[in-house]
């Protein structure tokens, strides 16, 4: 059994507690939802506050699927507001522990190894925790809620499965006492980790729970899910290995950087194609502004789900896709866009309007490795590099509307907005 004490905490709805701290009302009995009312029905609520959640509405639900008798607030998304306090909430974490033993998960959510803290604070593993929790409340009004366990997994699947139920929302997980309580716990999704492609394929093997995959021959499993079955079999027994200084220590062998953009309304395919051409720019920027160079490019394209114009069909056409290989590797704005406009250009469906967009350059390198073609014009390169390079620190001192293109002032460009965003939301 492992000596380490990790503990993970959650704020509680934490864009809804937010948007109810700002207003003076309680996040917890408050009826809230995050959600931009400037867009359509269908938006995604990003948080609603457990008020909403006792009425039966369910967390990431869309607008309309809010039953029409509940009376309740919606607030606009403001990412950056959200941002601070998360920072905020971090500095009072580091009153008390240092950064070295803290794993941000996500903006709302972190590991803590708390090992050796209790001594230091002659504090049990719940007392510690709660302390923190408390601080964190008294001096921002966010509640939270807390897993305790003797690895990062344990504490994770105490936080989801057993905390909301525990009238302190602090529940704790060893090996023994999850092999009691949770190894048989269904839906086998609300385990850290495991999808819905995962379960089906657990089911179709007649496994529902984590108890069936510790009885399950291990060379099955290994048949079934390759290098990911080890994964499994570790959760599925209460382990896992991995620390946080394991994590605060990885170096991934291969990067890649991703942008995806869902419309506003259905495009045509060439305003969906000016679209493209911006985000070119912006993931080009990037990799100008990381030093790297990329030689895989890759492209999807996905519909709109009432099919082809003029037709009131309510079937989700199929996206299409297309990767490409480059001669060699590069971060010249020309060649990507020349790349990614030739496999939008000759696999994009015309009559179909398009309503997301995703590309994504992989294989990246430092381009400091990366050789000089004897057959590339080498002085229009450095001129292009120039320019680029420009490009991102006007934009890094000034805002990334500081410089744009004209065509950027097209009715249907979305790129001027866009900038304004913070996680795809206004800040």
């Amino acid at each position: 059994m492992s000596d380490k004490v990790y503990a993970c905490i959650d704020l509680k709805s934490f864009y809804a507690s937010v948007e109810c701290v700002a207003r003076g009302l309680d996040p917890i009995t408050t009826r809230l939802v995050v959600a931009d009312p400037e867009r359509e029905s269908a938006t995604i609520c990003l948080a609603i506050t457990p008020a909403m959640k006792k009425l039966g509405v369910k967390n990431r639900c869309r607008v309309f699927e809010i039953p029409p008798g509940i009376d309740y607030i919606t607030a606009p998304p403001r990412m950056s507001a959200y941002m601070d306090a998360s920072a905020e909430i971090f500095s009072i974490y580091l009153r008390y522990i240092s950064s070295d033993d803290i794993h941000v998960y996500s903006i709302d959510e972190c590991f803590i190894d708390i090992t050796a803290y209790m001594r230091l604070y002659r504090m049990s593993a719940r007392e510690l925790v709660h302390m923190l929790m408390a601080e964190v409340l008294r001096d921002t009004g966010i509640p939270s809620s807390a897993g305790i366990g003797t690895n990062l997994f344990l504490a994770k699947v105490a936080l989801d499965i057993m905390a909301k139920h525990s009238p302190d929302g602090i529940a704790e997980l060893d090996e023994g006492s999850f092999a009691a309580d949770i190894a048989t716990h269904r839906p086998i999704t609300d385990i850290w980790n495991i999808g819905e492609g995962t379960a089906r394929s657990l089911a179709g093997m007649g496994i529902y729970d984590l108890a069936g995959v510790a009885r399950a021959p291990e060379r099955i499993l290994y048949d079934r899910f390759g290098v990911n079955a080890e994964y499994l079999i570790d959760h599925a027994h209460g382990r896992e290995p991995c620390t946080i200084k394991d994590i605060k220590e990885y170096r991934p062998s291969t990067t890649s950087i991703s942008h995806s953009q869902v419309l506003f309304r259905p495009y045509s395919f060439s305003e969906a194609r000016l679209i493209l051409r911006e985000m070119t720019e912006v993931a080009t920027l990037e990799l100008v502004g990381k030093g790297l160079t990329t030689d895989r490019v890759g492209l999807a394209v996905g519909y709109n789900h009432s099919g082809r114009y003029g037709t009131s069909s309510f079937c989700q056409p199929p996206p299409t896709g297309a990767s490409r290989r480059l001669a060699e590797p590069t971060n010249s704005l020309r060649t990507l866009e020349d790349v990614l406009l030739s496999l939008y250009d000759s696999g994009t469906d015309r009559s179909i309007p398009v309503r997301r967009l995703s590309i994504s350059f992989g294989e990246l390198c430092d381009e400091i490795y990366t050789p000089i073609s004897i057959f590339s014009d080498s002085s229009a390169a450095m001129k292009e590099k120039a320019l680029l390079h420009a490009i991102v620190d006007i934009k890094d001192r000034f805002g990334k509307n500081a410089i744009v293109k004209g065509s950027s002032f097209e009715e249907h460009s979305t790129a001027r907005d866009r900038n304004r965003l913070i996680g795809g939301h206004k800040g």
